[in-house]
């Protein structure tokens, strides 16, 4: 038998062992991935909820909760004054002027306003393993249910 192959051959098994060390140890330590709730908002001020103002008319103590325990946003602006152009640039990630949007355009059973080839955010999260869902207010048309 050769020793220079042996050699090689002992090597080559050795760093294959270390290249694979890392993603084993990885395989058995699973972090929870952590739940998203995005909450969009018509017409609702910034002091309207009590866990940015403790004067609010209205007692939110759900919302508030999740603010305590969650992630808050404090400096985000709207792409748009109006409902549609909004939704739509908070999923796609595109400012919806670019696509021509301008106001409100579709209400339920009207044509999608999200391109067919037009990757959303829970496209994105979907593809990470993710279940995604919406509720209540769309204005973008419902011509569609996988995207």
């Amino acid at each position: 038998m050769n020793p220079f192959r042996t050699l090689l051959r002992s090597a080559a098994l050795g760093l294959g062992l270390l290249a694979a060390w890392p993603n084993a140890a990885m395989a058995d330590h699973h972090e929870a991935k952590p739940n998203i709730v995005f909450i969009l908002a018509d017409d609702l001020g910034y002091g309207d909820v009590g866990c940015y103002n403790p004067e609010a008319k209205a007692p939110t103590p759900n919302i508030d909760r999740l603010a305590r325990e969650g992630m808050r946003f404090t400096d985000a602006h709207s792409p748009s004054t109006v409902c549609t152009p909004t939704r739509y640039s908070l999923l796609t990630g595109r400012m919806a002027f670019r696509n021509g949007m301008k106001g409100v355009f579709t209400g339920a059973g009207g044509p999608c306003l999200i391109e067919d080839d037009r990757l959303t955010i829970a496209g994105m999260l979907r593809g990470q393993g993710y279940t995604t869902a919406m509720f209540g207010k769309w204005h973008i048309g419902l011509t569609f249910y996988d995207k």
